[in-house]
């Protein structure tokens, strides 16, 4: 079989390219963006008794889709976060619902923060960074000072719980200042400066002497927006020019009121910066 000379430079291309698996799969990606799943398929892959593979793709195709909120695939949702029995589908049912339910699906999103599944865990820990509902703040709080809970877990709940300026969350963040994992410690000073527009790093007895000292702690609290993936355009990202990359931005959560015009706007900064917090005196 005689081969073309584009296959050929493409085929040198992709060998000069650092790391076979990541080139392959960036070239499996390229190819099948000529041809992605139709939403017929997606949801055929999403019911799929038999293969619970295809219903994890077809429900994570739901999820990022634009009629994903259509009410029988959100009832599907809910249906699998209680009832599949492959953790990974209802991760993928959690990721769904969090994008596509209401505030009452937040009840029902938290009591997987039990699963046995850390996964599951965390899945259920991001979506209630995306649905405020004030009846989910306990179990939150509770999860986030479990030192026997996993960090991947504990730094998805500190973020959640910036939404929520009330005594419990205060004082779970702040008690989550002393945890071992410092992406927990960032974690929840990001949440306490977003409650309280103050900065006091990471030492939790000035955060208490202040907050006990304080009459209204919350009166200058900032506008929480959930947080969102972001990365910077790579090259198959600008080859595959049919298909721009979209990245969402970060929201204001389903349940929450729209932002005062007095209240900024202002997403985390510490979480995963590899920066130190830089320890700062109260806000006159």
């Amino acid at each position: 079989m005689k081969i073309r000379p584009a296959w050929l430079a493409i085929a040198a291309l992709l060998a000069c390219l650092p790391g076979c698996d990541t080139a392959s799969s960036d070239f499996a990606s390229f190819t099948e963006s000529f041809n992605p799943p139709t939403p017929s398929q997606a949801a055929q892959w999403a019911l799929d008794m038999r293969d619970a593979e295809n219903q994890r793709r077809g429900t994570l195709l739901l999820a990022g889709s634009d009629f994903g909120s259509e009410s029988g695939y959100v009832r599907m949702y809910r249906l699998y976060i209680e009832e599949n029995q492959d953790p990974l589908v209802r991760v993928a049912a959690i990721e769904a619902l969090g994008r596509h339910g209401d505030a009452d699906d937040a009840e029902l999103i938290a009591r997987q923060l039990k699963d046995k599944s850390v996964q599951v865990r965390v899945a259920a820990a991001k979506a209630l960074q995306r649905i405020h509902n004030p009846k989910v703040t306990t179990a939150l709080c509770s999860r986030l000072i479990d030192e026997g809970e996993e960090s991947s877990v504990r730094i998805e709940l500190a973020i959640a719980l910036g939404q929520y300026p009330s005594d419990d969350a205060f004082q779970a963040l702040a008690a989550s200042l002393d945890a071992r994992e410092l992406g927990v410690n960032l974690a929840a000073l990001d949440s306490l400066h977003l409650m309280t527009d103050q900065d006091f790093g990471l030492d939790r007895p000035l955060w208490l002497s202040w907050y006990a000292s304080t009459r209204t702690p919350f009166s200058r609290r900032m506008q929480y927006l959930y947080p969102t993936y972001w990365r910077e355009k790579g090259f198959w990202d600008h080859l595959i020019f049919w298909a721009p990359l979209r990245l969402e931005q970060p929201g204001v959560p389903v349940g929450m009121q729209e932002p005062e015009a007095n209240i900024p706007r202002d997403p985390f900064g510490n979480v995963g910066d590899d920066k130190a917090p830089e320890a700062k005196g109260p806000t006159p």
